[in-house]
């Protein structure tokens, strides 16, 4: 929506302890996701010394920093998610009435959860292999495979949470779908923008 600020659109949790239990584990991956994007441009800084200031081989920066980059965007999700961050096309919630908004918008999220929920099952089940069989990845560092992969589950298990608090919230009253005035075609003329 033109003219909020993000702190306006993030999840709203009322006095319900399983919206707030929940946005509180999205926020601390939100910082947690943050505190692995600074780890990763330090590693970067120091690759770029070592390799260039000091003319010495790395052998473990790149492969940290791409880890830890993906690890974040995967951690990050519910963080996202709770700010009402990713990208949307509010076109049709628009024209919609608010009752057929609502069912549009438990509709959308459940196949998202739907979704988020497959790929942390399936994700879990690609860790737990890694896990299970040692797995080691083909460079000089041999990280252990199953310690970045552990992000994939976690990431994608604590997304769909997060998803199902926000239909919670909506199917409680405590947002409207999609973050919409009842008539947002209609509000610049009663003051609810």
């Amino acid at each position: 929506m033109t003219g909020t600020r993000m702190n306006d659109n993030k999840a709203l949790t009322g006095s319900d302890p399983f919206l707030r239990v929940t946005a509180a584990i999205s926020t601390l991956c939100g910082w947690i996701a943050a505190g692995m994007v600074v780890a990763a441009v330090f590693i970067t800084c120091q690759m770029i010394f070592v390799r260039f200031v000091l003319n010495h081989s790395t052998i473990w920066q790149t492969e940290a920093v791409v880890y830890l980059v993906i690890a974040a965007t995967l951690i990050g999700l519910p963080y996202v998610q709770r700010l009402k961050g990713h990208v949307n096309v509010d076109l049709i919630p628009i024209a919609l009435q608010f009752g057929p908004r609502k069912v549009l918008y438990v509709v959308v999220l459940s196949a998202s959860a739907l979704v988020m929920g497959m790929l942390a099952f399936y994700g879990y089940d690609f860790w737990q292999v890694a896990y299970q069989r040692g797995w080691k990845s083909d460079t000089v560092w041999g990280v252990r495979l199953w310690i970045p992969y552990l992000a994939i589950p976690v990431g994608f298990g604590l997304m769909t949470l997060q998803i199902v608090a926000d239909i919670w919230a909506v199917l409680k009253g405590h947002e409207r779908p999609f973050g919409l005035v009842r008539d947002p075609l209609n509000a610049s003329g009663t003051g609810e923008l």
